[in-house]
């Protein structure tokens, strides 16, 4: 018992000696970094406003949104509300039927201005949201992977930021373009989803991109 009980402490001195010498190794270190980062200014971390350009015309950063390319499976295809839903009908040809404007691609994007980098009209900016559509298809009737143009739905917008990450707008919603003569009484005009319309709303921003996608070493 007197033997374990001697290596137990032998033991116990052994790893204290060897934890007291870590700690003397890595000490210099810490304190060599806490005042490298001491040393560091804390302008060299944030750059400060002179630093960027706030050129009056177009400024650094004046434009930014995302482009988008999707493709829809089959029997999944979007519908611009061109035509009938029941377009492939056999009172309207079967699969003949010339009303075919269901998407297979779309392409769209979110397009933001602010032109201006000065004076109070630095907090004017504009929106464009265009959707172009291209396919031939009919439901339950014909799918295939052609290109064939189909139109384009876009939205325009016009805003003022506001604090705390809100912002005023006026934003007009256009229908499906082109408008179409010749596909058969299934055609149902280009008013598209929503139809044409004009709202005045208030938009709340909140996060940041970084906070959703998460880091990205590559940049």
């Amino acid at each position: 018992m007197k033997t374990l009980l001697a290596l137990l402490c032998c033991i116990c001195f052994a790893a204290l000696a060897v934890a007291q010498d870590t700690t003397e190794n890595q000490s210099p270190k810490a304190s060599v970094s806490a005042q490298n980062s001491q040393a560091t200014p804390a302008s060299a971390s944030k750059p400060s406003s002179e630093d960027r350009d706030n050129r009056l015309f177009f400024p650094t950063g004046w434009i930014f949104g995302y482009g988008q390319f999707e493709f829809a499976p089959p029997h999944n295809e979007p519908d611009p509300g061109l035509c009938a839903p029941n377009a492939g009908a056999p009172q309207y040809g079967g699969v003949n039927a010339p009303c075919t404007k269901f998407a297979r691609y779309l392409m769209s994007g979110n397009f933001v201005f602010h032109p201006m980098g000065r004076t109070f009209l630095r907090l004017l900016k504009f929106e464009f949201n265009p959707t172009l559509a291209f396919g031939k298809n009919l439901p339950h009737t014909l799918y295939t992977w052609d290109w064939d143009w189909i139109g384009m739905e876009r939205q325009w917008a016009v805003a003022v930021d506001l604090p705390k990450k809100f912002d005023f707008r006026v934003t007009q919603h256009y229908i499906w373009t082109p408008q179409y003569t010749n596909l058969g009484p299934a055609y149902i005009g280009g008013n598209g989803p929503w139809g044409r319309y004009t709202t005045i709303g208030v938009r709340k921003v909140f996060g940041t991109y970084r906070d959703y996608y998460g880091a990205q070493p590559w940049k």
